[in-house]
């Protein structure tokens, strides 16, 4: 008779086998397995090779289901493809590994079809809670009908379609959107400016709402035209934004500045500007929004508004994990600050 201890190849292996493999209690093999600091290192050292040599195959979403914990948490973002969004990625992983914590990333890509697929998939790994940047559309009820009411989850910088009620189940993390599109047309206006288009991202899009807001709120307040035709749409991405250059250009007098709903909206259009032999920053000129890192390294250098994405990215992650922390609190509502940073991009109107 075969002496092998080690179990047959097409048998699951258990946390008994790994304990007798070691002579060390099945209460020891599991406490190795979930990082207790209880486990001297030397019956770690001894747990942790048999387990190698059996070849054991941690569960954790079982263990997060039996223990009615998690150690994972899910982020959701509508466009990866964005430097914003890594670099907001590139936060919450540091505040959640910090915790603990292991980040799982889905991305919708803008479709809200995609966005209940990543969300029901994500939501099979059991996360101890979600962080949700929404796709343009995404709606309160069909968003809550896919998580539940179990699963924390906090928005970061959209609202929900038909969210109407402020003590909605989830936590928001929002930019101080109006305020930003304000200070930026407000620097335009300073700069001699009198024809100021608002360029990029959708209509339907509750952070570009607010944005097209404050731009509006400054418009006004100098006692400035607003002309329809100075409102032009597109993708919030550099190409669709390129490709919609020639809009701005299509009435006479034509816009001298634009207002752009995010930095990629803005490097996008100064590159259909270079396209038309139209110089930003020289005879026309260009704001962004967000900070991203390419925007002080653009030509020229783009004016915007800093948001600290990676700082932000932090500061969602902390708060979920406060309320993983507090779950009976009051559904919060932050509005992080912006700062104008001012660069080349923005120059006087071109002399008449």
């Amino acid at each position: 008779m075969s002496t092998d201890s080690t179990p047959h190849a097409n048998r699951k292996i258990t946390l008994a086998d790994i304990a007798a493999g070691c002579n060390v209690s099945r209460a020891t093999v599991s406490l190795v397995l979930r990082g207790s600091p209880l486990v001297n290192k030397h019956t770690r050292a001894r747990v942790e090779e048999e387990l190698h040599r059996q070849g054991y195959v941690y569960n954790r979403a079982a263990a997060n289901l039996r223990r009615r914990t998690s150690s994972s948490v899910a982020l959701v973002l509508n466009d990866l493809g964005n430097p914003f969004f890594a670099e907001f990625a590139a936060g919450v992983d540091e505040a959640l590994g910090s915790a603990g914590y292991v980040t799982l990333l889905g991305s919708t890509g803008e479709s809200v079809s995609r966005e209940q697929a990543v969300l029901g998939s994500l939501l099979e790994h059991g996360p101890a809670g979600i962080i949700l940047s929404p796709a343009e559309g995404s709606e309160a009820g069909q968003v809550r009908r896919s998580i539940g009411l179990r699963t924390p989850l906090l928005l970061f910088n959209r609202e929900l379609e038909g969210d109407i009620d402020p003590d909605a189940p989830w936590d928001r993390l929002m930019l101080d959107n109006q305020r930003g599109a304000r200070l930026a047309t407000e620097h335009l206006i300073s700069l001699g400016h009198r024809r100021i288009a608002f360029f990029g991202g959708h209509a339907s899009s509750s952070s570009c709402q607010q944005r097209h807001a404050g731009y509006l709120e400054a418009m006004q307040a100098a006692g400035l035209a607003v002309v329809p035709s100075w409102r032009i749409e597109s993708a919030p991405n550099r190409v669709d934004a390129a490709a919609q250059c020639g809009a701005l250009f299509f009435e006479q007098p034509a816009p001298t500045a634009a207002v752009c709903y995010n930095d990629a909206v803005a490097l996008g259009l100064m590159l259909g500007l270079y396209q038309r032999g139209i110089r930003p920053g020289r005879d026309f000129a260009v704001t962004g929004f967000d900070d991203i890192a390419e925007a002080a390294l653009s030509a020229p250098p783009l004016t915007t508004l800093a948001s600290t994405p990676r700082a932000r990215g932090r500061q969602a992650a902390e708060m979920l994990l406060q309320r993983l922390r507090e779950p009976q609190a009051p559904a919060r509502r932050t509005v992080a600050p912006v700062q104008l940073v001012l660069r080349a991009s923005s120059c006087p109107p071109p002399a008449a």
